[in-house]
């Protein structure tokens, strides 16, 4: 993989568009394909337009280069030259798998096979290929122009040399590459779980509602969306999914078992924004609601959720997922924490965090609750964690 690389991308959906439109800034020919010629047309004039108005913006210099530089197919064959494909298509494994089978009949045998999934198991869908060796994980966050962060995955059959290579040409595009362990979630998608998965059972509790609860991570904690906020931001059909698919396939662990509630809204088609409705109601006129801005109950919703990220990012460490510092770039970088949770850890203090998990699990007495064993060890002496 060298700038000479021609990059073929699968999918011209937002994702699939906002990885050409990358590759195509940082000097790559690059090849969409689609077989949804509509959809192909649609994106290379929102691709042209996006471009236009970025030069417009003083932002890039030649942008008639750069659309010079990206063709559009509805034909596989199209993709016969590319050095380096990014599949960027439906969350379904067996359509991937279908998909990579039919591409390595069309390329060389020299080019690398790259899966943007998010939560799929990159072994799997290597295992549909002849040479599975040739196989990774490079998933984007959207929007791919604007998010830096890019999980590097190799599956089990990955010929290690390419790993380097990928981690490299990422960083030629602008991105900043972080290496992650092929389970369920890899990096983000596995230590962001509690973010919404205990603001849920907040909510289902009825402890607090929505907005207290939004109110309390933005104003208290300092991130930039509330659980709540954010999940109507992705969207239902993407956030829910996610999250019964880490559930699925970590063996129906209760660390992320979905929420009803959530599933609710998804069953009616209530996607939140892109829809108008998900937990908050985005019709004009439509009552806004207000917290109940109590910093107690505020401090206990916040600690609460932080302790349980903090215990993802913990055992995620522990059973080496990715180094520590890879899993805070991933999540500073990634979904924009305001610190890296391994950091956060060590300046809140082990035995603080386990006092709050072990709080939880002795008036749970489930599983949901259960501190690493890494936090626990360190959390003896209040040890940091790295």
């Amino acid at each position: 993989m060298t700038p000479n690389t021609i990059v073929g991308i699968i999918g011209s959906g937002a994702m699939g568009a906002g990885i050409a439109q990358v590759a195509a800034v940082a000097g790559h020919s690059v090849v969409v394909y689609d077989n949804n010629a509509a959809a192909l047309d649609k994106a290379a004039a929102n691709l042209k337009a996006t471009l236009m108005k970025l030069q417009e913006k003083g932002k890039l210099t030649d942008a008639e280069a750069i659309i010079k530089r990206m063709s559009f197919t509805a034909d596989l064959q199209g993709l016969a030259a590319c050095g380096l494909i990014i599949e960027a298509i439906v969350e379904r494994l067996d359509v991937k798998k279908s998909v990579f089978a039919q591409v390595e009949q069309v390329v060389a045998n020299d080019c690398v096979l790259a899966t943007n999934t998010s939560s799929l198991s990159v072994t799997s869908i290597a295992a549909a290929c002849t040479d599975p060796s040739r196989v990774m994980g490079l998933h984007f966050f959207n929007p791919a122009p604007l998010m830096a962060l890019v999980e590097v995955i190799p599956a089990i059959q990955t010929n290690a040399d390419l790993i380097p290579q990928a981690k490299d040409l990422m960083q030629q595009w602008g991105k900043l590459p972080v290496i992650a362990k092929d389970t369920p979630g890899f990096i983000v998608n596995r230590v962001a779980r509690p973010f919404y998965g205990e603001a849920l059972r907040i909510l289902d509790e009825g402890i607090a509602d929505m907005a207290t609860i939004d109110w309390a991570m933005t104003e208290l904690g300092g991130f930039r969306m509330g659980p709540f906020t954010l999940m109507d931001y992705i969207g239902h059909d993407v956030n829910y999914v996610v999250t019964e698919t880490v559930f699925q396939s970590f063996f129906y662990d209760p660390r992320y078992k979905p929420s009803f509630a959530q599933k609710r809204l998804l069953e009616a088609g209530w996607l939140g924004r892109k829809s108008g409705r998900g937990f908050y109601n985005y019709a004009q006129g439509a009552e806004i609601l207000a917290p109940t801005k109590d910093e107690v109950l505020g401090k206990q919703i916040f600690e609460r959720i932080l302790a349980m990220l903090i215990n993802e990012a913990v055992d995620a460490l522990h059973l080496n997922v990715a180094t520590a510092a890879d899993l805070d770039t991933a999540m500073t970088r990634g979904v924009n924490y305001p610190k890296g949770l391994l950091q956060w850890c060590n300046e809140w203090g082990t035995a603080q965090c386990l006092e709050k998990l072990d709080e939880l699990y002795h008036l749970y007495h489930e599983d949901r609750y259960r501190a690493s064993p890494l936090l626990r060890k360190q959390a003896i002496g209040n040890k940091k964690i790295v």
